[in-house]
């Protein structure tokens, strides 16, 4: 019997519990900095960033559940998430999905690691391929696709993904599918042993490609993005919100949603 691989780190403790989420990584940096290391020696993950969003959903849905607790990173994506983890005496920064591509990108071009991007539709994920190419010199995107209208990120169809991923030779994926189906595609694709680490990044490329726009820096800094999302589309997104400001008040009065 083959001994076993001892070369890869530890996965790092949960630094923050909110009920059914969980954030065990603190930094951007320190992020990159194990994604790249899991990259370059094969071992295969996932990259999840918890947002009130997700908490609201990961109280209902126990396939997400189960795909947040087998997550090998969880990161605090979102002001409030930070200020829970503050509450209980752990200092993390915010690190979201769309901060994660271009500085990812940029470490993986310097590693020799290639990417592969997954979801969006073509027109999005070729315009933003073209300009992380453009920007990034010796960035490798080793593949590239949409999954077809009615992808089971839990099925077949989602296996034969993650086989094709692996076998283009990337080392990193970016999953552009949205809650909760980005990170149940992600678990699927991490219980195959295939060496890749796949990054949910939600709108991450709809804002490199231009076909949406971020909220300006001043947003960003304050922990207000929400609110120039809402504006831009209150429509999808006014429920969503509705329901995550419900949790978050009541996790602050209660100091749990669940209370």
């Amino acid at each position: 019997m083959a001994s076993p691989d001892t070369t890869r780190p530890a996965v790092p403790r949960d630094l923050v519990r909110i009920d059914a989420g969980r954030v065990n990584v603190a930094t951007q940096a320190e992020l990159i900095a194990r994604v790249i290391a899991d990259a370059r020696s094969g071992h295969g993950g996932s990259v999840f960033t918890l947002n009130l969003d997700h908490l609201v959903k990961l109280r209902d849905d126990a396939g997400f559940r189960e795909a947040y607790a087998a997550a090998t990173y969880v990161t605090a994506d979102g002001a409030p998430v930070v200020k829970i983890a503050q509450r209980q005496g752990v200092s993390v920064d915010r690190v979201t999905g769309a901060d994660l591509v271009v500085p990812l990108c940029e470490a993986a071009a310097a590693a020799g690691v290639s990417v592969h991007l997954f979801g969006t539709s073509d027109t999005i994920r070729d315009a933003a391929a073209a300009r992380l190419l453009a920007g990034i010199p010796g960035l490798v995107i080793a593949g590239s696709e949409s999954p077809p209208r009615g992808f089971d990120p839990k099925g077949d169809a989602a296996r034969e993904a993650a086989g094709r991923i692996a076998s283009s030779g990337a080392g990193i994926c970016f999953v552009a599918l949205g809650a909760p189906k980005q990170e149940l595609f992600a678990h699927v694709a991490t219980r195959q042993p295939q060496g890749v680490v796949y990054i949910c990044i939600g709108a991450a490329l709809d804002f490199i490609s231009g076909h949406s726009k971020r909220a300006p820096v001043l947003f960003q800094r304050t922990g207000t993005e929400w609110v120039w999302r809402f504006i831009q589309e209150p429509r999808r997104l006014g429920m969503r919100y509705a329901r995550s400001m419900a949790y978050y008040l009541g996790y602050l009065l209660k100091g749990s949603a669940r209370g």
